[in-house]
């Protein structure tokens, strides 16, 4: 993986153009679209559902704990066991889900990891236990394992309700579901580093220091509509959060971030024309890489599969990642959906001084599909021009704040790609 500006041990993705020499894809997610335009409406989709799997005869050579993590043993290989395997009691409950859920055959090939990101941090990703050639499937997740939202839409706000009643009926105890709780126990907390990254959760002073107007506008846009919606939707009724205090706004924040970041929007059945949004256990655990070659395909079917397919051959031992944003997202959209800096001058940064220079189509958000305004141009110009490289990095070395320094270390990236093109 790319050395990236990170401050969490899970990444995640949404955003993911995915390709398929099956013709059967899954579409980039549309909740990021154009926020000033979405309208609060009536969710479409009033609870969560997995669709029930027809009994199978467990195959031979599972156990529980799965596949070649055989109780969470030594690896089968000496490659894979200098990877930091996430021995864990919640890892342990999700690899046994995957097993219930006929999903068991990944663990002979993949795994849960920790993977060193340098200052001596480490995220979790996954791993690959054995040799994997070029066009095998990496993960395989059958379509009755993944949480369908309900059908694709530009409001997130809809479906985080949907899973956020879930969440707290399930984590709470309200609900006698082991197989989701063993998922819903992977996901990033409330308040973790995972979120705080996100613009969603940056305070004033952070998102001023951005120096990007319209990162500010579709942030506070978002807010505004999860308001709207915890208004409209949240009352006495709703079920408690998971310690059995009232669910917040804030919690809302939450799983709107958790849509925005996690779901994919996945094509139905080819003869109905529609696409679905879904939370897929374990693929939602591969990290980015810009320059990953593998393939994700499937259809949200019954009876079908969700997959990673190697788009070049893995080695033992080797973390499995993903390009998030199709490779189309810069750092502008990074810092929102997913809470982290790429930390990639010839890519992620030079994309946003592309668009903001009008060289580019913005990919989401504010003006999504065309070139941006040179009104925004301008503003997002004046902007940067009100501090100077060498002010940003004496501010950046005295910052102790996680959000202030994330959005100085941004307009710092942004400066710098720039300067390749204009002089500021």
């Amino acid at each position: 993986m790319r050395m990236m500006i990170h401050f969490a041990f899970f990444l995640f993705w949404s955003v993911v153009t995915l390709s398929s020499n099956e013709s059967l894809a899954f579409h980039p997610n549309h909740f990021q679209s154009c926020w000033t335009k979405t309208r609060i409406g009536k969710s479409t989709s009033s609870s969560l559902y997995m669709a029930k799997a027809a009994k199978k005869k467990k195959k031979k050579g599972l156990t529980s704990g799965g596949g070649s993590l055989k109780g969470f043993g030594s690896p089968t290989s000496a490659k894979a066991s200098d990877v930091d395997l996430d021995r864990s009691l919640e890892a342990r409950r999700f690899y046994d889900f995957l097993e219930a859920g006929e999903a068991g055959d990944n663990l002979k090939r993949c795994g849960l990891a920790y993977f060193p990101l340098g200052d001596d941090i480490k995220i979790r990703g996954v791993v690959a236990m054995k040799p994997i050639r070029k066009g095998d499937v990496i993960i395989r997740i059958p379509y009755e394992l993944a949480a369908n939202l309900g059908q694709e839409g530009a409001d997130p706000t809809g479906p985080a309700v949907v899973f956020l009643k879930d969440y707290c009926e399930v984590l709470g105890g309200k609900e006698d579901k082991p197989a989701r709780k063993a998922y819903y126990s992977m996901l990033p907390p409330f308040r973790g580093d995972d979120c705080m990254g996100s613009t969603d959760f940056f305070p004033d002073a952070a998102l001023e220091a951005l120096q990007a107007p319209l990162i500010v506008e579709e942030t506070l846009e978002r807010r505004k509509l999860t308001s709207l919606r915890f208004q409209r939707d949240i009352d006495e009724s709703f079920p408690s959060w998971i310690d059995g205090t009232p669910v917040t706004e804030e919690h809302l924040r939450w799983a709107v971030w958790i849509i925005t970041s996690r779901v994919l929007t996945v094509q139905g059945a080819e003869s109905d024309g529609k696409s679905y949004r879904l939370l897929i256990p374990f693929l939602d655990m591969c990290n980015h890489d810009r320059s990953s070659p593998h393939v994700l395909t499937g259809r949200a079917v019954q009876g079908g599969e969700l997959k990673v397919v190697a788009g070049s051959s893995v080695k033992e031992g080797e973390q499995i990642n993903i390009c998030y944003g199709g490779g189309q997202a810069g750092n502008s959209r990074m810092i929102q959906d997913y809470g982290f800096l790429e930390n990639d001058e010839d890519k992620a940064y030079v994309m946003d001084a592309q668009q903001l220079l009008g060289k580019r189509r913005v990919v989401e958000g504010v003006g999504a599909g065309r070139l941006m305004a040179q009104v925004d141009q301008e503003k997002t110009l004046d902007q940067l021009r009100s501090t100077t490289m060498e002010e940003d990095t004496v501010a950046l070395e005295k910052e102790t704040e996680l959000a202030m320094r994330t959005a100085i270390s941004y307009r710092i990236g942004v400066k710098q790609a720039l300067s390749k093109f204009i002089i500021l």
